[in-house]
């Protein structure tokens, strides 16, 4: 486990035995800056760790690059790997469009972006998803456990979200975990865009936690066709998936799941 993304703090146990003096340990929450040739286009309450994952993540999801070449180089603005100011070289020749940081992009940990574009901009920068490529529902029974098993901050401190990659028979490729459900996911796809492995046609994407809009949104800026969240999607998260033709699964847990669109890629026998 990654020592910077959790810290010790002095409580007071109440319970069957109330004692003063205890230490508890809790996950790290901090503001990190997110620069584009020193232009500030960011701030996110997140853990640290995988900044240039995040930083990455983030750009690629928000359509500011659209090619992993887009980017020249990625670095905390300090001597430390801790800083909270990560800035973003862009390639020679690439330009940075103004239009893309029309939005306010203040991100909190728990809500993801305030202020997003409605649903109607966001679908011009996407395209549908229309790989068909069979899943075994099986796979997806499997997935909780498997990401459970590496939840290291999770085990420490009850107080992370994670998201898990996983190929289409289920192997894991990656998972992040973070304060901020948009942030594991913008981390586990900024892996793959430095590793330059986008796009992610063939890949699942599982979430801890519930399946917002937000979340539905960066899994098609990667090109995933399948979400599956332990918890339950929202109304404009399933829109969104109609409007991207994915696969929506929600409450994945204890052997079951509900499966809020496209169930065309499942293979149940």
């Amino acid at each position: 486990m990654n020592s910077k993304m959790t810290t010790e703090v002095a409580i007071r146990r109440i319970g069957d035995e109330t004692r003063a003096g205890s230490q508890d340990v809790v996950a790290i929450e901090e503001p990190l800056e997110i620069r584009i040739d020193c232009k500030p286009i960011v701030v996110t309450m997140r853990t640290p760790g995988c900044d240039p994952e995040l930083a990455a993540g983030f750009l690629w999801t928000e359509g500011i690059i659209r090619r992993v070449d887009d980017i020249d180089s990625i670095h905390h603005c300090s001597s430390s790997e801790t800083g909270n100011v990560v800035t973003v070289r862009l390639a020679k020749g690439v330009k940075l469009d103004p239009s893309k940081l029309q939005r306010n992009f203040y991100a909190t940990s728990s809500c993801g972006i305030c202020g997003k574009a409605t649903l109607d901009a966001i679908h011009q920068l996407v395209e549908p998803i229309d790989e068909m490529i069979p899943l075994d529902a099986q796979v997806i029974h499997s997935l909780p456990d498997r990401m459970r098993q590496v939840q290291a901050t999770f085990d420490t401190t009850g107080g992370s979200h994670a998201a898990g990659l996983f190929d289409m028979d289920g192997s894991l490729r990656c998972l992040r975990e973070d304060v901020g459900r948009h942030n594991a996911v913008d981390k586990v796809i900024g892996w793959a865009v430095l590793g330059r492995s986008m796009p992610l046609t063939n890949t699942i994407l599982g979430v801890s936690g519930r399946a917002s809009f937000e979340i539905v949104q960066k899994a098609a800026m990667a090109r995933i066709p399948v979400l599956a969240a332990v918890s339950a999607p929202s109304s404009l998260a399933i829109e969104a998936a109609r409007r991207f033709h994915q696969t929506l699964i929600g409450f994945c847990r204890d052997s079951r799941f509900n499966v809020y669109h496209d169930p065309g890629r499942l293979v149940t026998e």
